[in-house]
């Protein structure tokens, strides 16, 4: 890479199962020779199958690459930044707009289709670079960022998604404030904080943690918030409590029903509730019914060894493509090894969730000084 070049970062396909690049004179032909209109050709393939309009720029979508893109949409690495490319949600080598408070990424191959040979090349060697969501301009090349697209990704979202829970759409960056956190039971500071979400010594992002709630009642929340994101869970596996774990899944019910903004409120409003495997087949029905909407399940894998695993219900974006089945066996595995130590994660137990709060980086202000690094 030359000195001072923006980060790219390699990456495998992954089995994304993604077409080959088209040509690049098959899009450029087909819109500059023939006068096809570039909504009618899908951005993603080049494929003239379309199924909808591209959220973020002007062009269609395929069926498969809409669905390709819905499972990448918010899905973020290590790094802090998007795992996929923008425009087509695959990308085997992936450009990183340099706005300090932009996470997304461009492939090499949309680059040189979209906006002209070379660019990719071009961009690697700047010295520093910001992407076509962040520039004043909209057009480059083909490449034309759609007016309003934040409302255009919320409704294709909304549209395409087979959620039952509407997403909210993305603040501006210079609309965005300091998350404001009630953590019940389990304490996510650490993890907030790695991300960049609460600053150490300071009340510019504000968390209240609660172990015990019983004598909370709504106005004690209304007091407190109003609040941006609402976070609960079960006892660790192993660790000793008087409690069932059903309870801890009805307080956090009822105060989360403290803490949502009123009807019809714009208010981006997150919740999170995690089981740490204790909660019987039948209150994991009751959770999906109150909370309405299916568990993900996440595993902790280090290595080929499974270390732990959770089921989370929450309205993040993104926290489904996270999604990894547990075995039967492995569920009673980890059950038993639980039964034996208090230690069975070498990580605390928010940890396995952390990178979920990631997309929350579209809605809420975070500093970079705590934020990951910008290297893999």
């Amino acid at each position: 890479m030359c000195p001072g070049a923006p980060p790219s970062k390699q990456k495998a396909e992954r089995e994304r199962g993604r077409l080959s690049p088209p040509p690049p004179e098959r899009i450029t032909y087909e819109v500059s020779v023939n006068q096809r209109n570039i909504e009618a050709i899908c951005l993603c393939c080049g494929s003239f199958q379309v199924h909808i309009r591209h959220p973020l720029f002007e062009g269609g979508m395929c069926a498969p690459c809409k669905d390709k893109f819905l499972g990448a949409l918010f899905l973020y690495d290590e790094d802090g930044y998007q795992s996929c490319c923008s425009i087509c949600a695959s990308g085997s080598v992936l450009l990183i707009c340099e706005n300090p408070q932009c996470t997304r990424c461009y492939c090499f191959e949309c680059l040189d289709v979209l906006v002209g040979p070379g660019t990719s090349d071009k961009v690697h060697s700047m010295s520093s670079w910001v992407c076509f969501l962040c520039l004043p301009f909209p057009c480059s090349g083909l490449l034309r960022r759609r007016p309003k697209w934040r409302g255009q990704l919320k409704a294709f979202h909304d549209l395409e998604a087979g959620s039952p829970l509407e997403m909210y759409k993305t603040v501006p960056v210079w609309k965005r404030q300091p998350m404001r956190v009630l953590s019940l039971f389990g304490d996510i500071k650490q993890e907030l904080m790695s991300l960049g979400f609460l600053e150490a010594g300071s009340q510019a992002g504000r968390l209240r943690h609660l172990e015990d709630v019983t004598d909370v009642v709504r106005r004690d929340v209304e007091e407190w918030g109003p609040f941006d994101l609402v976070y609960g869970s079960t006892p660790t596996l192993g660790h000793a409590c008087d409690r069932s774990p059903a309870w801890f899944l009805f307080q956090f019910h009822r105060l989360l029903q403290y803490s949502r903004p009123p009807p019809g409120s714009p208010q981006p409003f997150f919740w999170m509730f995690v089981d740490h495997l204790l909660l019987t087949s039948d209150d994991q029905a009751i959770a999906t019914r109150f909370l309405e909407i299916e568990p993900a399940t996440l595993q902790d894998v280090h290595g080929r060894v499974l270390q732990g695993a959770a089921r989370v219900w929450s309205n993040i974006p993104a926290v489904r493509s996270r999604h990894s089945a547990l075995a039967p066996e492995e569920e009673v595995s980890l059950l038993a090894q639980g039964a034996q130590t208090t230690a069975l994660s070498p990580h605390s137990p928010a940890s396995l969730v952390k990178n979920c709060f990631l997309p929350l980086r579209e809605y809420f202000s975070y500093f970079s000084q705590n934020s990951l690094p910008l290297y893999k």
